[in-house]
């Protein structure tokens, strides 16, 4: 531990961290910037109790703590904060060049994470720590996908280079149909020269059922979480469970990091991009911000471009317009989305309650398909609706007051 200043002399202290996996480096400058102390601790639970007790040490104890890494190495250290009651911001790594010019060691990022706070440079709120869970379980679905599309693959290509007959026995099958035949098929049955291709096969098959299994059940967890965080996020159009997913972990859960809705489109990687020269005055895709926010936006553009008829219009109205290609296009109808999305991420609204539609329905002895075929609809939305998986509340509102004049 190292003290430089005179605490007396302080009149606000301000902190910085440096975290990595079994260390924090915790520092505390006075409002002009000047370095005070500095101090290393393990990361656990006692350790992040000494790192409080240093920082109120000082004349005039901290109240304001910048911490590196608020969702990775650090998210431990931000917790004990938050919860000692300290405010706690997110500090980005120090750029190149200040690093270049004062070298790089823990006691310099920890007091520059300190000075990112008093600039001003660092301002965001770190994110929630509801969102540890949600994110948890999305990298394991994402895991569980990524394995099974990998296994579907293995399946084709073995198929390809297999013998004729079994080529021919598989050829129109496809999806899951073709992943239950291989899986229980018996490989002591076929010709000697097949048996071999098709314990790899029938083993392959059983995986991508395990692994389809496992995603689905992780689906619906992501969609129970996502929707107790942000059930109005969940109600837009074309969101769903995972796309809602994605959004959330993006933007922290936390309204206070955003700041403007331009900048979560800049995030998303939505905004544009300025690309002039010349007498040519036109923007560009950016291929900046969260890959994964920008996926979920394109996917909600797909899915209402598709089914929404406000989308389709405003699709034909900037072709007719012919100054953007296909994908100028679908930037722009990305931004829109964007805009819509910043709205029910910062001021969420009520959603209409679905528990009690089924035993309604039920008490009037009414059928899932006379419901549908009512409200023009198809029986599985419905049912969807009622159970609260993949909830469609203008549906959800069309439906009570059908059920209640029924």
């Amino acid at each position: 531990m190292t003290l430089q200043l005179d605490r007396a002399s302080t009149i606000e202290v301000i902190g910085g961290a440096d975290t990595h996996a079994e260390t924090v480096h915790v520092a505390a400058v006075n409002q002009l910037g000047v370095p005070l102390g500095d101090a290393e601790f393990p990361t656990t639970a006692a350790g992040y109790q000494q790192a409080l007790e240093f920082l109120a040490t000082f004349e005039v104890p901290v109240a304001t703590v910048g911490i590196e890494g608020t969702a990775s190495y650090g998210a431990g250290l931000a917790a004990a904060c938050a919860q000692a009651g300290l405010e706690v911001l997110e500090v980005n790594r120090p750029d190149r060049s200040a690093r270049r010019a004062r070298g790089k060691s823990d006691p310099i990022d920890a007091y520059q994470a300190g000075l990112a706070v008093l600039s001003g440079r660092a301002t965001a709120a770190p994110k929630s720590q509801d969102l540890h869970g949600l994110a948890a379980v999305q990298v394991a679905r994402r895991s569980a996908v990524k394995a099974a599309t990998a296994v579907s693959n293995q399946i084709r290509d073995l198929l390809v280079t297999a013998p004729a007959s079994l080529r021919d026995k598989y050829r129109d099958l496809a999806g899951q149909a073709l992943m239950a035949a291989l899986a229980r098929c018996r490989p002591d049955q076929g010709p000697a020269g097949h048996r071999l291709t098709l314990v790899a096969l029938k083993s392959l098959a059983r995986r991508h059922q395990d692994l389809s299994a496992e995603g689905a059940e992780l689906l619906i967890e992501l969609g129970a979480e996502a929707r107790r965080l942000n059930p109005y996020l969940l109600s837009l159009t074309g969101v769903g469970p995972e796309n809602g997913a994605k959004l959330l972990i993006t933007a922290g859960a936390n309204p206070a990091r955003l700041r403007s809705e331009a900048s979560f489109a800049a995030l998303c990687g939505t905004a544009p991009v300025q690309a002039s020269s010349g007498k040519v005055t036109r923007h560009r895709y950016s291929r900046g911000g969260d890959r994964q926010a920008n996926s979920a936006l394109h996917n909600i553009g797909i899915t209402r471009a598709g089914c929404q008829e406000r989308t389709r219009e405003y699709l034909a109205a900037q072709r007719a317009t012919r100054k953007h290609t296909g994908a100028g296009v679908m930037r722009k109808l990305k931004r829109a989305i964007a805009r819509e999305i910043y709205q029910a991420l910062t001021n969420p609204q009520p959603v209409p309650e679905v528990e009690d539609l089924r035993p309604l329905r039920k008490a009037k002895k009414i059928t899932l398909q006379q419901a549908a075929e009512a409200l023009g609809t198809y029986p599985t939305k419905i049912s969807r609706t009622e159970k609260n998986t993949h909830p469609d509340y203008d549906l959800a509102t069309r439906y009570r007051t059908w059920l209640t004049a029924a």
